[in-house]
């Protein structure tokens, strides 16, 4: 598809995303890379960017780039009938006369064949998409309903048909239909290098008490959510130790203002006046390590919660928004299918009735039948529109929003180690300050010495040198 054009059914501002391709409503633009996950590249006047497939119709090549018939083995295929080869080495069968398409190869018997599609598919968003529309008829033809999304790669050939899935082949979540992993092949990562929320959080899940289903993004919310209850314990945690810190603080200045022994004289008595000096001073390396554990620590870890939380709490209320609005689409879809099928039953039921009796009121009744069976045909059509916007819509959102929790969650857990390395930082920084302050004390208890203790302490309490004699009698 590579090359290939083509057309855009809705506008889509680039400027939101990285590397996005900007482009209004009815924008043609040259295909440059279309990967199978949903997001292609293309260019618009010059400029290239990234944009959802589902955001754009592809156009029909021209005459010349239109696949050439082959030959087909077997007995002759009936008349108007040619057989051509999809791009996946695949058969199929083309109606030159009515443009009828199928892959079961067609009977000789002449009719409709087994499998005809008169329907355009629209492109798949990440392997799922609901449905192409009906194609508009004349007032006399049938109308075909929404199908299930496409089991095989689309075809760039305009006569080629497209495969779709049978409903034992899908299964419908959150009004979304995805294949069944029996059916289908796995699809395209968005990130196959890496372990990405965005692939990974689709479908739903039971409940641990098994009675009902949460989807994929509930999942994924609550692991942020998780995240943040976390972080608010780890704070509790070191606001815990910075009282400690503070309490401990002001027991060693308590301490340091004791005067007991304080009489003690010479190099023991000065050692022992700054081993209380030395509490005094430690009590204040605590209370600056607990101040600032609570500036440097504490407070960022509570800040940063609170961001997080305004966080999950705003893309929470989004997607719950987009869900509600994709299941009112898909009732929608479902309330308009079913009054077509109706139009159609009451459009048979009168053609039957002209068949036994011809009268004037019964064509007019049939063309009244006719005009509210292309009505409801074209109710249908825009509800389907409208959903696939709602789904198109959904899947872009749930990609950027996971890729948003999955930054958040790199950004809290890197927050979160910076911080608890400030904290060992700040510890070793207080057993460095508190080796200090003994350092003064070993010197002085080094320097003890009795001896020029009690030196000092006779030059200065000497009363004199004069010894008593012996008196004779």
């Amino acid at each position: 598809m590579s090359g290939s054009y083509c057309k855009s059914l809705y506008s889509f501002s680039g400027d939101q995303h990285q590397q996005g391709l900007t482009f209004e409503v009815g924008e043609i633009i040259r295909i440059v890379h279309p990967l199978p996950g949903g997001w292609w590249e293309g260019e618009l006047d010059g400029v290239r960017g990234w944009f959802p497939s589902s955001y754009v119709q592809v156009l029909e090549k021209t005459a010349s780039m239109t696949s050439l018939p082959v030959e087909d083995v077997g007995e002759p295929l009936p008349q108007l009938w040619k057989c051509y080869m999809s791009p996946q080495g695949r058969r199929y069968y083309v109606n030159t006369s009515s443009n009828e398409t199928t892959w079961e190869r067609p009977s000789r018997v002449p009719g409709t064949p087994n499998t005809p599609l008169k329907h355009t598919s629209l492109p798949t968003v990440n392997g799922f998409r609901s449905s192409g529309s009906p194609l508009h008829q004349n007032e006399h033809s049938h109308i075909s309903l929404v199908k299930k999304p496409s089991l095989e790669p689309q075809s760039p050939c305009p006569t080629s048909p497209t495969r779709w899935q049978s409903k034992e082949t899908t299964i419908t979540i959150n009004c979304v239909t995805f294949p069944l992993p029996m059916s289908t092949p796995e699809q395209q990562l968005l990130k196959p290098d890496e372990w990405s929320y965005c692939d990974y959080f689709w479908t739903d899940k039971k409940d641990p008490q098994g009675t009902s289903c949460i989807s994929g993004f509930e999942v994924l919310l609550q692991k942020q959510l998780k995240g943040k209850h976390m972080q608010k314990e780890m704070a509790e945690f070191i606001r815990e130790r910075i009282k400690i810190e503070e309490e401990y603080a002001k027991n060693l200045a308590k301490l340091s203002q004791i005067p007991l022994a304080g009489q003690e004289e010479g190099t023991l008595g000065e050692a022992w006046a700054q081993l209380k000096k030395s509490l005094a001073d430690e009590a204040e390396v605590h209370l600056k390590f607990s101040s600032k554990l609570q500036s440097e620590v504490e407070k960022p870890l509570l800040t940063f919660r609170e961001n997080f939380k305004k966080d999950m709490k705003r893309f929470n209320h989004h997607i719950a928004e987009l869900r509600k609005q994709l299941v009112g689409r898909h009732s929608a879809v479902e309330k308009a299918r079913k009054a077509l099928a109706d139009r159609q039953k009451d459009l048979d039921v009168k053609t039957q009735q002209l068949e036994i009796k011809l009268s004037n009121k019964m064509e007019e009744d049939i063309k009244k039948a006719q005009r509210k069976s292309t009505q409801a045909g074209d109710d249908l059509m825009r509800c389907v529109d409208l959903y696939n916007q709602s789904q198109s819509k959904w899947f872009e959102e749930m990609v950027t929003t996971s890729l948003e929790l999955e930054r958040l969650e790199v950004e809290r857990v890197e927050m979160i180690r910076q911080h608890l390395c400030q904290y060992t930082t700040l510890r070793h920084e207080t057993d460095m300050f508190n080796q200090s302050t003994m350092e003064p004390v070993d010197q002085l208890l080094q320097s003890v010495d009795p001896a020029r203790d009690r030196e000092l302490w006779v030059q200065e309490q000497k009363t004199g040198d004069i010894r008593p004699v012996d008196i004779e009698i």
